[in-house]
């Protein structure tokens, strides 16, 4: 049996090949703060991306990137401000917050769907 934090760590590997494999490089995984968790930081050319993983065996009970609710997007949003204030080297970059929703038992579909959601002010 996979247990779900196996199954997330899965999927977040398989993120983040997909995500090297389009020429981003890795900045941080699983960063952890008090207001959320980030799973993964990349650089894309200049610009700094918080991307969100999900995944979900079928649709049955909704899509993997339908998951994401706003209440999700905020504790994102929150966990990458927070970033930015402990990692000041990247305070100055462009941010955009991605998705990758991967379905299938064994991570057949892969969606990356960039600039996802936006911070709300």
């Amino acid at each position: 049996m996979i247990y779900p934090r196996e199954k997330g760590d899965e999927a977040e590997e398989q993120a983040l090949k997909h995500l090297l494999a389009q020429g981003m490089r890795v900045v941080e995984r699983n960063f952890y703060s008090h207001r959320g968790e980030i799973d993964l930081v990349m650089l894309d050319a200049d610009s700094l991306v918080f991307v969100e993983v999900r995944s979900r065996n079928n649709g049955s009970f909704g899509s993997a990137a339908e998951s994401v609710t706003w209440k999700k997007q905020l504790r994102v949003v929150q966990a990458a401000k927070h970033f930015l204030q402990v990692r000041t080297q990247w305070a100055n970059y462009p941010c955009r917050f991605d998705v990758i929703a991967i379905t299938g038992k064994q991570g057949e579909k892969v969606d990356w769907i960039k600039d996802a959601f936006q911070p709300i002010h």
